[in-house]
């Protein structure tokens, strides 16, 4: 094995036993008990030790938020999903599985038996691991069983969406938005509002809505953003905005903690080309205390005081380590809450909108710079796919929501 990787291996086992610490103090609490039922859903359970198993996963993964409700959440979800690929007859090949392993340990840059050693040395089960996967693969079968059918991608939105992401004509969209937050107790009634608010097609209407749900510092101009080229948007949600007409509602799309829509106000081509972007530079700082006044107060303060991304580090040096991220990432590596807030800014521009999965933590959010490129023209094939599965996620979601309104949930 060469340096680089045994260095790069051994970074991903300390991570994962600082990951741990916290978890196994709290499981051994209920050892004996571990395989006793802590959910039932339907008439599937679900044990203390695959909440823990879970939890671990997550915070090995980095998931913002707390592991241990987060886990609950997901296992939950997951029992919903299996029961809807049983009764359609979908069950994961193992080659499926495999692959789905294997691009988890692509992310950290190991094979997949290594990745599979250096989890199961801090106390996550291959099993566990497959059982992540699993559910995932199987939803999907269900969804393209019950949906593939029903989605139709027409011409017309193929030429709009190549003309949105390609640099030979640009493209500029005139949005509003409604940011509502959510928690994993909120997030069934978040989409089921979410989808009732969809059908709006009043910009008035729209704009009340906003005022009322909205999360977004949006908010109090009825959720209007300015002018903006459409390669600023992440690409994955440029085929859903070019899509719509003047006074279309987008489906809900699905933030980490929050459901976003967006109405086109308008939509233009420009004279000059949209650029394509190879790389986002940004900076996160997080400040204790989320959105708090004392803790948007200190922001402000912070905001008005620096001109740019470097004034950063000496605000940070002070404050714990990791308080200050900077990245510079492709545009689709982004996660997307962040990439939405940083679609609004220009450079040296600062959001405060977003905070930590778990709110305990506000992110003072600054575009530092965007590098352009000329990219590759966009195949027809590509398109209609990526049109494809934000339709089929849209019905995910909703589906998901009905499932979980219908069953029968007991925890423990």
């Amino acid at each position: 094995m060469s340096r680089k990787k045994t260095d790069m291996t051994s970074r991903f086992i300390l991570g994962i036993a600082a990951a741990a610490l916290g978890l196994f103090g709290a499981t051994a609490s209920f050892a004996q008990s571990a395989f006793s039922p802590a959910i039932q859903v339907n008439d599937r359970v679900i044990s203390y030790y695959e909440i823990e198993q879970r939890a671990l996963l997550l915070a090995i993964m980095n998931t913002p938020g707390d592991a241990r409700k987060l886990s609950r959440e997901q296992l939950i979800e997951d029992r919903l999903k299996l029961e809807a690929a049983e009764i359609a007859g979908i069950s994961p090949n193992e080659g499926g599985i495999q692959s789905a392993i294997g691009q988890m340990a692509k992310r950290v840059n190991m094979k997949p038996e290594d990745f599979i050693k250096a989890l199961a040395a801090e106390g996550v089960d291959e099993e566990t691991i497959r059982s992540f996967t699993i559910s995932g693969i199987a939803w999907q079968g269900v969804i393209q069983n019950r949906y593939g059918s029903q989605v139709q991608i027409t011409e017309e939105e193929i030429d709009r969406a190549i003309a949105a992401n390609s640099g030979t004509g640009g493209i500029r969209v005139l949005l509003s938005e409604i940011v509502i937050p959510t928690t994993p107790q909120t997030r069934e009634q978040v989409d089921s509002l979410a989808t009732q608010l969809s059908e709006i097609r009043s910009f008035a209407d729209f704009e009340a809505a906003a005022r009322t749900y909205s999360g977004s510092k949006t908010k109090v101009d009825g959720g209007k953003i300015n002018w903006m080229s459409i390669t600023n948007l992440p690409a994955n949600l440029r085929p859903l905005i070019t899509s719509l007409g003047p006074g279309e509602v987008s489906d809900p799309v699905q933030l980490p903690n929050a459901v976003a829509l967006f109405q086109m106000r308008g939509i233009e081509e420009t004279s000059a080309p949209s650029p394509k972007y190879s790389a986002i530079d940004y900076a996160m700082l997080y400040l204790p205390g989320g959105r708090t006044a004392e803790t948007l107060a200190q922001a402000t303060e912070m905001r008005d005081r620096i001109d740019r991304c470097d004034d950063l580090y000496g605000i940070a040096k002070d404050m714990p380590q990791g308080s200050l991220i900077r990245e510079a990432q492709a545009p689709g590596e982004i996660a997307r809450d962040v990439a939405l807030e940083l679609a609004k800014l220009d450079d040296n521009e600062v959001s405060t909108a977003l905070t930590t999965q778990n709110r305990q933590m506000l992110i003072f959010l600054m575009m530092c710079g965007r590098t352009a490129e000329l990219g590759e023209e966009l195949s027809r094939e590509d398109v209609a796919a990526a049109l494809r599965q934000q339709r089929l996620a849209s019905f995910a979601n909703s589906y998901l929501a009905q499932l979980r309104a219908e069953a029968i949930i007991v925890q423990k």
